[in-house]
C-alpha cells in the first residue's frame, strides 16, 4: 500500500539537518564509552573483562533492534515511532549515566543500544519524504550525521569526560535526545504506510526479503564487507596510537575521530551522484578506494612524521570509501520496494552492522598475533572481498537478456535505470 503523508510542503533544508543532528546523536551514545572503558571500571569496580561487555551490549541492543523494531515503519505510523524511540533513548541514557554499579550500567547500555535504532527509522523516513530524482543526495545527508555522530563520539566523550567526570556525556546527550524528540515531533510530518501485516508476519517478511530481492542480497555483503573494514581500522587504532610508535593519550586518540570526519563529507557526494544514475559506479569506486587505503595505513605504522601524515590520508580515504559504498547501496536498495523501506533497511543494515562485529572480532584476534602489518592486510582482504563482490556483481547483471531483469532498483526511477549501465 502506498505512503500516504499528512501536510508535507517538501523535506526543507532545515528539516533535513534536524534529522541530520537526531540521527547523529542517536548513534552516538552506543559509542561513547569505547575510550572511557578504563575510568568506568574503576568508578564501578568493574573488571576489565566486564567493563568491555559495555560494547558488546550496546552492539547486541542495537543489532536487536534493528531487527525487530525498525521493520514497524512499515506498520506505524513513523513520526511516532521515530518520537517514542528517541524520547526511550533519553530515558536510557539517564540509567546509564546514574548507574550505581555495572549490572545497571549494562542494562542502561544495552535498552539505549535497542532503541537507539530511531535513526535506522529516521533514514528510510527521509528516504520517502524526498522527491525520488533527489532520494541519493538526502540519504547521503542524513547518512553524513550517522557517521559523524560515529567518529566524533569519542572525541565528545573525552572532552566532556574531562571537564565532569564519564557521567556528563550521557546527561549531556540524554537531554539533547529529549529535544529532538519534542522538534522532530513539532517539524516532522505524519507518514502512514500501510503494510497490511501483523507484526510476526511483518518479522517473517523482512527476513524472506533477503530470498525475494538479490539486488538487497549483493548490497547487503557489500555492506558488510565495507563496515567489517571500517571497524578493523577504528578496532586497531587505538592499540597503534598509544603504543611505541606514537605513545598518544586516549584524549589525543579521541581527536582522530575529526580525520575520520572528513572522510564522511563524501555522503553528500556520493548521494549526488547516485541522484544522476552513477550509484554503481560510485559503488565500485569505493571499493577499490577502500583497497588503496590500506597501503597507506600500512605506512603510517612505523611512526614518526611521514608515517603519520600517511595514516591520517589514509583514514579519510577509507571513511570516504566507506561511505561511498553504504550510500549508493541504500539508494539502490530503497529503490527495490518503497511500499517495504523500513523491512529492507532492517535486513540490509543488520547484515550491516554485522559485518562491524566481525571486523571487530577480526582485529582482537590478529592484533595479538601480528601487529599492525597484520590489521592492514586483515582490512585489505576486506577492501579486496568488496571490489570483487561488485565486479561479480556488475558482470552477472551484465550477463543477463534485455528485458529479463528481476525488480532490479533500476526499474524505480530514470536515474537507477542509468545505474545499470
Amino acid at each position: 500500500m502506498a505512503s500516504q503523508v499528512e501536510g508535507h510542503p517538501g523535506l526543507g533544508r532545515g528539516t533535513l539537518l534536524l534529522m541530520s543532528v537526531a540521527i547523529g546523536l542517536s548513534v552516538a551514545g552506543n559509542y561513547f564509552a569505547q575510550p572511557l572503558l578504563d575510568v568506568i571500571g574503576r568508578d564501578l569496580h568493574m573488571g576489565a573483562a566486564t567493563a568491555a561487555l559495555v560494547v558488546t551490549v550496546a552492539q547486541v541492543g542495537y543489532g536487536l533492534g534493528l531487527l525487530f523494531l525498525v521493520p514497524l515503519g512499515d506498520l506505524l505510523e513513523r513520526r511516532r515511532l521515530a518520537v517514542g524511540l528517541t524520547a526511550a533513548t533519553a530515558v536510557f541514557l539517564t540509567v546509564t549515566a546514574s548507574a550505581p554499579n555495572g549490572t545497571l550500567l549494562l542494562v542502561g547500555t544495552a535498552l539505549t543500544g535497542l532503541t537507539s535504532v530511531a535513526a535506522q527509522v529516521v533514514v528510510p523516513y527521509a528516504a520517502s519524504l524526498a522527491p525520488p530524482a533527489e532520494r541519493g543526495r538526502t540519504v547521503g545527508t542524513v547518512m553524513t550525521g550517522l557517521l559523524l555522530g560515529i567518529l566524533l563520539a569519542r572525541t565528545a566523550a573525552g572532552l566532556l569526560a574531562d571537564l565532569g567526570g564519564w557521567r556528563t556525556v550521557y546527561w549531556v546527550n540524554a537531554g539533547l535526545m529529549l529535544l529532538m524528540a519534542v522538534l522532530l515531533r513539532l517539524r516532522l510530518p505524519a507518514l502512514h504506510t500501510g503494510a497490511g501485516l501483523r507484526y510476526p508476519a511483518l518479522i517473517r517478511s523482512t527476513l524472506a526479503l533477503f530470498v525475494q530481492e538479490p539486488v538487497l542480497r549483493w548490497r547487503a555483503a557489500l555492506g558488510a564487507l565495507s563496515f567489517a573494514a571500517f571497524s578493523v581500522l577504528w578496532t586497531a587504532m587505538a592499540f597503534l596510537m598509544s603504543g611505541p610508535s606514537y605513545g598518544w593519550s586516549e584524549s589525543a586518540i579521541g581527536l582522530l575521530g575529526l580525520v575520520g570526519a572528513a572522510g564522511s563529507l563524501s555522503a553528500s557526494v556520493a548521494g549526488r551522484l547516485a541522484d544522476r544514475g552513477l550509484a554503481h559506479r560510485v559503488t565500485g569506486l569505493g571499493g577499490f578506494l577502500l583497497l588503496g587505503s590500506w597501503a597507506l595505513l600500512a605506512a603510517g605504522g612505523a611512526g614518526g612524521v611521514w608515517p603519520l601524515v600517511a595514516l591520517l590520508a589514509g583514514v579519510v580515504v577509507l571513511d570516504a570509501a566507506v561511505q561511498a559504498v553504504h550510500i549508493s547501496n541504500q539508494n539502490l536498495v530503497y529503490a527495490v520496494r518503497p511500499e517495504a523501506r523500513n523491512r529492507l533497511n532492517s535486513a540490509y543494515m543488520t547484515s550491516y552492522f554485522v559485518g562491524g562485529a566481525v571486523g571487530s572480532a577480526l582485529t582482537s584476534a590478529v592484533w595479538g598475533a601480528a601487529g599492525w602489518g597484520g590489521v592492514c592486510g586483515v582490512g585489505a582482504a576486506l577492501g579486496a572481498a568488496v571490489a570483487a563482490v561488485w565486479t561479480a556483481e556488475r558482470l552477472r547483471a551484465r550477463g543477463r537478456r534485455p528485458g529479463a531483469q528481476s525488480a532490479a532498483p533500476e526499474a524505480a526511477s530514470s536515474a537507477d535505470r542509468i545505474a545499470s549501465r
